[in-house]
């Protein structure tokens, strides 16, 4: 489900295991990520699906990317692997109002 800051944050008091989910690049990241984020590099496709099997199915995903687009995608491939619970921010860091680390 693609939703706006103000609801993403507000949609992770829906869950008790909330996972902040990060899908851009090791250099994105290191530049500026939201805090607790977990990095998952989609575009690292074989790096991407072994973190995929790591990942616990009965928690809740809230995945970012710079935009929106990759994240869409990430969220899209999570579902299909089985990972029921994932919320994509729409527009991205580029649109984040929040802290940042």
């Amino acid at each position: 489900m693609d939703l706006q800051e103000k609801d993403w944050i507000e949609k992770q008091n829906d869950y008790q295991d909330v996972v902040i989910l990060d899908v851009r690049t090791q250099e994105e990241y290191a530049e500026k990520h939201l805090p607790q984020a977990q990095l998952l590099d989609i575009n690292d496709a074989k790096n991407f699906m072994e973190g995929l099997e790591a990942l616990d199915k009965s928690k809740a995903y809230f995945v970012y990317c710079r935009s929106g687009a990759r994240s869409a995608r990430a969220c899209s491939v999570m579902q299909q692997y089985g990972i029921p619970v994932t919320f994509n921010l729409l527009g991205g860091i580029l649109e984040w109002t929040g802290p940042t680390e």
